[in-house]
């Protein structure tokens, strides 16, 4: 970063560096854990298992989107058609169709292992989530090596494994834990293509290693979500050629050959779509989908700016120092190793800014670069000594903020002081107290440690205590749970004023959506039926009812809160008379 002399470059090596302070019992753990490969790869893993698991089973199914993939990839298992992607019987072309093959894997080996109802236990579907965060973590490491030692690639590991957003994204059954994991394999697979030439070195004989390792995570990502992870890889590649000169580096990358081996990985599919639906799904996912985030899709638009303000949440704990990084990053822009990763960072992150349509996941696939560029910065002890040194207080304000938020919150949507959280908050807050007293230059590694260990504590408070007590916001959950009780067989069920796609899930996926008086008809066509009809929409069930002498009777009442729409709820089930 400064030039001073004998100053590891980014790209340079790994050379091992004795860190400050390596008597003290955490800094000594973290130096047990790096002294080889094998053990920095099982401490990341299990630092990872640490933070990812807690409320991982007992969390139910998540409005929307979670629910969404899950209900469509139960389709494909229960219909046995992996080609078409469907939401009940309306198309769901949004996405491609890897993470639905990902997902009916799991639950179909899940069936296939004897698990009881494998189809509507939601953490089935989360674990190629689970797996993506974690292969992001390993391959962020990976990445980080041909930039860093092996104690600041670990470093950086540790930074995604903590990462608040991709803690989120590890538990959720959707697409950006894995998407996470093809980008990081790509760029890592190229870093190693591009440094090798900025040094000068020419083999005799390439390694096809990294070319194979790029083209095969190309493809799974295209698999996964279309062409965004082409965007990454290609304005990585015109920054660089742009700030070069040249691009003569990716011949190395073996196009001619990558290009055909991509396309015999993607094109099967989107051949076999395109015979089944035509255009339809082209139209949906380009068109329907990506062109429209240029506009504000589904209410989530905001203006430029909003993901800069939300990084100091969604990197903690390693934002902090990503902030003291900031200027020396930018004073080492032109060597080989910072070049790069700012050039997958920063056209990218100027581009979801420019875009309309925000959500907090979209930059996910940048962070692994702040992250390797923030340990470069700290290996060296360049990091700012100015006013970006107050930043260090945010260790100890994000678990402190977050603690009196989920308590707050289980008081006001439980009624619950779920006091087992308690304890585990406060040592999240006291190990984030401790990072922020404990900062200075010298002993920034530590601090970040410190930093780690607290959003484990806070994991375990939040995810895997607070969140699975919150049985109000879940209001499914309890429906489905009062629909497995009943005496009759084979119950079937119609919802009115709730069509949350988590309830099409838990009841069956011939669970009829529609409104008071559909509910009602519903109700008269015979036995061992049930209407589910939120208070908004029972007067129109009751005056259908009596227009059509329908005879009913209220087996229970579901009080909860829909987080999608953000207001309280009150559903009713009414069953057919005779129906127990």
């Amino acid at each position: 970063m400064v030039e001073t002399t004998q100053v590891r470059r980014f790209g340079a090596g790994q050379q091992p560096v004795k860190p400050a302070n390596s008597s003290r019992r955490l800094v000594a753990a973290f130096d047990f854990a790096t002294t080889s490969h094998f053990r920095a790869i099982v401490f990341l893993l299990l630092c990872g298992l640490v933070i990812f698991l807690p409320g991982f089973f007992n969390i139910p199914a998540i409005d929307r989107d979670e629910a969404r993939f899950a209900q469509a990839t139960k389709q494909m298992v229960e219909t046995g058609d992996f080609v078409d992607i469907r939401f009940q019987d309306d198309v769901r072309y949004k996405k491609p169709v890897g993470i639905y093959w990902l997902q009916s894997a799991a639950v179909e080996t899940a069936s296939a292992l004897g698990l009881p109802r494998a189809q509507l236990r939601i953490w089935i579907y989360r674990i190629p989530s689970l797996i993506g965060a974690i292969g992001a973590v390993l391959l962020t490491y990976w990445t980080a090596l041909a930039f860093v030692t092996r104690r600041g690639a670990a470093l950086a590991g540790l930074m995604m494994a903590s990462c608040v957003l991709l803690g989120a994204e590890a538990r959720l059954a959707k697409t950006d834990a894995m998407l996470l994991l093809t980008v990081v394999a790509a760029m890592g697979a190229m870093a190693r293509v591009y440094l090798s030439w900025q040094r000068g070195e020419d083999p005799v004989h390439p390694s096809w290693t990294s070319p194979a390792i790029f083209w095969t995570a190309l493809a799974g990502g295209i698999l996964l979500k279309g062409p965004l992870i082409l965007m990454f890889v290609g304005l990585t590649i015109l920054t660089l050629a742009i700030l070069d000169r040249s691009a003569a580096w990716l011949w190395r990358m073996r196009p001619v050959w990558g290009l055909m081996w991509m396309l015999v990985l993607v094109l099967p599919w989107f051949v076999a779509i395109f015979w089944r639906a035509g255009d339809a799904f082209f139209a949906d996912s380009i068109g329907g989908d990506m062109l429209s985030k240029l506009a504000a899709q589904e209410s989530h638009g905001a203006p430029p700016g909003l993901y800069f303000l939300l990084f100091w949440v969604t990197f903690w704990p390693g934002a902090a120092l990503a902030g003291m990084a900031a200027p020396a990053v930018w004073r080492a822009r032109r060597e080989p190793g910072a070049q790069y990763l700012l050039a997958w960072l920063i056209p990218s992150w100027i581009v979801f800014e420019l875009v309309l349509t925000k959500l907090p996941h979209y930059v996910l696939p940048l962070y692994p670069a702040i992250a390797i560029l923030t340990v470069g910065a700290l290996e060296r002890r360049v990091l700012s000594r100015s006013w970006l040194v107050r930043g260090a207080a945010w260790w100890f304000a994000v678990p402190a903020l977050a603690s009196v938020l989920a308590i707050v919150g289980a008081i006001k949507l439980a009624h619950l002081l779920v006091l087992p959280a308690w304890p585990i908050l406060a040592a999240a807050m006291i190990f984030g107290l401790i990072a922020w007293w404990m900062f200075e230059d010298s002993r920034a590694e530590r601090s970040l440690l410190n930093g780690v260990i607290a959003a484990m504590f806070l994991s375990i408070g939040v995810y895997g205590i607070v969140m699975p007590s919150l049985t109000t916001v879940f209001p499914s959950a309890e429906i489905a749970r009062a629909l497995r009780n009943v005496v009759c067989v084979g119950p079937k069920a119609a919802a009115a004023g709730f069509h949350e796609p988590s309830l099409v899930f838990m009841t069956g996926t011939d669970t009829l959506l529609t409104d008071g008086s559909g509910a009602a008809d519903f109700l008269g066509q015979g036995t061992c039926r049930f209407a589910l009809v939120e208070a908004r929409s029972e007067r129109g069930f009751v005056q259908r009812a009596e227009a059509i002498g329908l005879r009913y009777n209220v087996a229970n009442r579901i009080d909860g809160y829909n987080i999608s729409q953000g207001r309280a709820v009150s559903i009713a089930i009414f069953r057919s008379e005779g129906t127990e």
